[in-house]
């Protein structure tokens, strides 16, 4: 049997991490939907329309992706589900327990993990570590999202942006409405009742799981918002350490930019 060459070479890895992922963003500077926030329900949107053809993107400020669910309540690191959400948990593989009736438990760690996984299986493609710091904006539209490396913004330099297109964009950064809180300040009145966002209410899990789907919606031309940013975006409750609407928001979300897009 032939020998092959063994030896690594340190500039081979350089230039291998260098083409492959400079193939990659290349090949989503245009697309059919740029999602940001890679916490669960972002991820779960990004999942289902991937799953049907779409190319997707997901930006993540930070290092790590999955949000807020890592940490379970308190970082106690277990989570929980009413019924219908267990319903997605199973259809991802992630293993649950019953506690009370319409009660279930899950693995943090196992459930963001496994959901990351299964997105970027199904054909979405995640990049951590940029920073969404404005929109592109055509003919009073959302037409794509304006991109700089996390790092220039942690360290308050002044390095020009890139940009990339997107038939849709979805806003899941949670709390903080990130995208939402640009587009009030630099394109005029959201499709809220104020015309920017609420603000979310104090914590109140059963009226925040009823209300996060209704406030699964388009925000503003070209935009739609899902998981806590929903809640956020149209003053209701957020729901603490209970992550069935999250999931379940998340699949609503790709279902409404499907019909569109399938539409179109």
């Amino acid at each position: 049997m032939p020998k092959t060459d063994q030896t690594l070479d340190d500039i081979v890895i350089t230039r291998a991490i260098l083409d492959r992922y400079f193939q990659k963003l290349l090949d989503h500077t245009e697309i059919d939907v740029a999602v940001g926030g890679a916490g669960p329900s972002g991820l779960t949107a990004a999942y289902y329309l991937a799953r049907a053809g779409r190319k997707v993107a997901v930006f993540e400020r930070k290092l790590s992706i999955g949000g807020g669910m890592w940490g379970g309540g308190m970082m106690f690191n277990e989570l929980v589900v009413q019924e219908e959400g267990k319903r997605i948990l199973d259809e991802f593989g992630v293993r649950t327990k019953p506690y009370r009736e319409n009660y279930y438990t899950a693995d943090s760690v196992e459930a963001i993990t496994t959901i990351a996984s299964k997105c970027c299986q199904a054909g979405a493609r995640i990049f951590n570590l940029i920073s969404i710091e404005d929109v592109v904006i055509r003919q009073d539209r959302v037409a794509g999202l304006v991109l700089n490396w996390s790092a220039a913004e942690a360290a308050r330099l002044h390095v020009d942006p890139l940009s990339i297109a997107a038939r849709f964009v979805l806003d899941a950064t949670g709390h903080p409405t990130e995208i939402l809180q640009i587009i009030q300040r630099k394109a005029g009145r959201l499709l809220t009742p104020s015309g920017k966002v609420e603000g979310e209410r104090s914590m109140w899990a059963e009226v925040a799981e009823r209300t996060i789907l209704e406030n699964t919606r388009e925000v503003y031309p070209g935009v739609y918002v899902t998981g806590m940013a929903a809640n956020a975006a149209f003053g209701a409750p957020r729901m603490g350490p209970i992550f069935g609407g999250m999931l379940l928001s998340g699949e609503r979300v790709a279902q409404m930019m499907l019909r569109i897009l399938e539409g179109s």
